[in-house]
């Protein structure tokens, strides 16, 4: 990585976007460290995704800069992500899932008009069922994101914006401003 005084300001106005505040109280960002062999410069958020207390998810998204650009990219900035998940059982199985899971990035970035071009990503579902002495807990299921675009524009508190609706959805979160049906608000 560069010296801190070599920073490019487009690197540095992008990294202090993603330092922005979370959109929502559930969902807990961090810098964490970023890979340094990826670009001449990188930085990188963490993020936790909290349902009643409970951690339902998580994810990292990384910013890549390369003033020389990069072919591959369409451009000089680019942003990594992956984000996995718990699924709630009933969804494991769903076939249309990893379709869904897509729309959750696409439809989070558009609705926040953080322009975008050269996305591409993976969605890869798992069980796990233990055995032996690792049996006891009822099999489990993840899904997890791993996807990569180039922003088009110049705010990357869009795209954290974006990124951060995608978290929720993934997470099983309900809308802002709705709130979800507990157990104890069902019985009537």
């Amino acid at each position: 990585m560069a010296s801190p005084s070599a920073v490019p300001p487009a690197f540095a106005r992008a990294a202090d976007a993603l330092r922005a505040p979370a959109p929502r109280p559930e969902i807990l960002l961090e810098e964490i460290a970023a890979p340094q062999k990826l670009a001449p410069f990188a930085f990188a958020i963490s993020a936790t995704v909290l349902r009643a207390g409970d951690e339902v998810a998580g994810g990292r998204l990384i910013l890549l800069h390369d003033p020389a650009g990069h072919e591959a990219w369409h451009g000089d900035i680019r942003l990594v992500t992956l984000v996995t998940a718990e699924l709630e059982e009933e969804m494991a199985g769903d076939p249309m899932l990893s379709a869904v899971a897509w729309t959750w990035l696409t439809d989070a970035l558009d609705q926040h008009a953080a322009a975008y071009t050269a996305i591409g990503g993976t969605i890869t579902q798992t069980t796990s069922t233990r055995f032996g002495e690792l049996a006891g807990p009822a099999p489990t299921a993840d899904i997890e994101v791993r996807a990569s675009w180039t922003p088009t524009g110049d705010d990357i508190t869009a795209h954290l914006h974006g990124w951060c609706s995608m978290l929720a959805s993934t997470a099983g979160l309900p809308p802002p401003g709705v709130s979800a049906l507990t157990d104890r608000q069902r019985v009537g």
